[in-house]
């Protein structure tokens, strides 16, 4: 492919890490289904990655990694408080999610979030080539694609926001909900995870701006944008081959003995995030167990919790409550010998994750609103056996495609109770089918594809 068609993507994070061994400094690919999938596509384009290291120290030069060019964006102190812990997280984060946690509006995050979308802009204008092809993501840089049409009107500009974007009952809450839109419609193609999300796009627009157009076609300042829905998915066979090897078989079965092989493990995976459901999970769990319709002796659930953001009020005190909860369940209704929920609040490689997907017999995905949710279909790639259940929330993105899992609304407690006696009850026949369905639909439609479908109506 000539230099002409590289592709530059421009995210609020680096695809790597910054990694001591001893005195040495050095940096590492960061895991994950995005970094992925694009890294390939960057390689065979000699592309470049262009994002914050996350910190607010001393930013280095560009330099090259794994043959891809990684520019890093400096973010001040003041503006990681104000354009990232501040408007990004306490305001658009939680408009997004429904108002699940009610978001704040403060005036003085929205010049830091300005100036830091500018810099963005301002970095990948002095980087791209003519010809070049920019794929933005996410809510923390929606004003770029505008800014960056304004400084570089040659290019072919692309963005996917990978959380749910909200009705506009929610959007119109946002007091520069115009400066928003204006910002993502210079994109020409402008991605979500679901049709709702791409609606829901469309119709702000058309109110907001002056953008007309109906369907997937809007009008803007005399330019076309495409508005579609790319549903995002992972690695499948990375998880299938992993979920095989010898030393995750043999730490499934660890895990299972640890427990005890006469109970079924229902597994949860989260963030520690107010979004993912996760009280409403306890609460149902707690029923399950209060009603006899289950016992310690029966089943456990084992909740892993991703800490993220412990800073921020919400998230402690979402930490406090869970840790409450789980200590109440398992005071009340544990044996000895039989605890009922066990409980872990740390980070987990991938290779642990998946000797736990592979152990459990249950998987709860029970998210009071998210995007997609990748842990859905990480569990359904690693049950290579074609066992396995899954539990997964009408409000998850992947609900859209895995239908063949069983449904709940999470905040239906006597719901969420029925769905969990249904997992732990259903035929083994019933459960290979309903996997082998849920199976072909991850590997046929997997991160590689995603990519390869967006860069395509991008790229028309």
């Amino acid at each position: 492919m000539r230099n002409t068609r590289r592709i530059i993507v421009v995210a609020n994070r680096l695809p790597v890490r910054r990694s001591a061994k001893g005195a040495i400094l050095k940096w590492e690919s960061s895991s994950g289904g995005l970094v992925t999938a694009l890294k390939s596509v960057l390689q065979h384009t000699r592309g470049a990655w262009i994002g914050w290291t996350g910190t607010s120290g001393v930013t280095p030069r560009r330099f090259m990694h794994d043959h891809i060019w990684i520019q890093p964006v400096p973010v001040k102190k003041r503006e990681v408080e104000y354009y990232y812990n501040g408007l990004s997280n306490k305001t658009l984060w939680p408009l997004y999610h429904d108002a699940i946690c009610a978001p704040q509006f403060n005036r003085r995050w929205w010049k830091p979030y300005h100036t830091v979308n500018q810099r963005f802009a301002d970095y990948v204008s002095r980087v791209v080539r003519k010809g070049d092809t920019v794929w933005i993501h996410d809510y923390h840089l929606q004003l770029v694609p505008q800014m960056l049409r304004a400084l570089r009107p040659d290019l072919r500009i692309g963005f996917f926001l990978h959380i749910p974007f909200p009705p506009d009952e929610l959007f119109e809450w946002l007091p520069w909900r115009s400066d928003i839109l204006d910002g993502l419609l210079g994109a020409d193609l402008v991605g979500f995870q679901t049709l709702g999300g791409a609606q829901n796009f469309a119709r702000a627009a058309r109110k907001y701006t002056v953008a007309k157009g109906a369907g997937h076609s809007l009008r803007y300042e005399r330019r076309s944008i495409r508005v579609g829905s790319f549903p995002i998915s992972i690695d499948a066979a990375w998880w299938s081959q992993r979920s095989d090897r010898p030393e995750i078989r043999k730490r499934a079965r660890e895990i299972r003995d640890r427990v005890g092989r006469d109970r079924k493990i229902l597994l949860a995976v989260d963030r520690l995030d107010y979004t993912k459901g996760i009280v409403e999970r306890l609460q149902a769990f707690e029923e399950l167990l209060s009603t006899g319709k289950a016992s310690v002796h029966d089943c456990v659930l084992m909740q892993l919790a991703v800490p993220t953001r412990e800073t921020v009020g919400d998230y402690a005190q979402l930490r406090s409550t869970v840790e409450q909860m789980v200590g109440q369940i398992n005071g009340e209704f544990s044996v000895p010998g039989r605890v009922a929920v066990h409980y872990f609040r740390r980070n987990h490689t991938r290779e642990e994750l998946t000797a736990f997907y592979r152990a459990a017999d249950i998987m709860l995905v029970t998210p009071l609103r998210d995007g997609m949710n990748l842990v859905a279909k990480e569990f359904i790639a690693c049950r290579t056996e074609s066992d396995g259940v899954l539990v997964l929330s009408q409000f998850a993105g992947a609900a859209k495609e895995l239908a063949e899992a069983i449904l709940v609304n999470p905040r239906d407690t006597d719901g969420m109770v029925s769905a969990f006696r249904k997992g732990l009850s259903m035929n083994p026949a019933e459960v290979r089918r309903r996997m082998k369905a849920l199976q072909r639909q991850v590997h046929d439609h997997n991160v590689y594809t995603w990519a390869d479908s967006f860069l395509k109506v991008l790229r028309r």
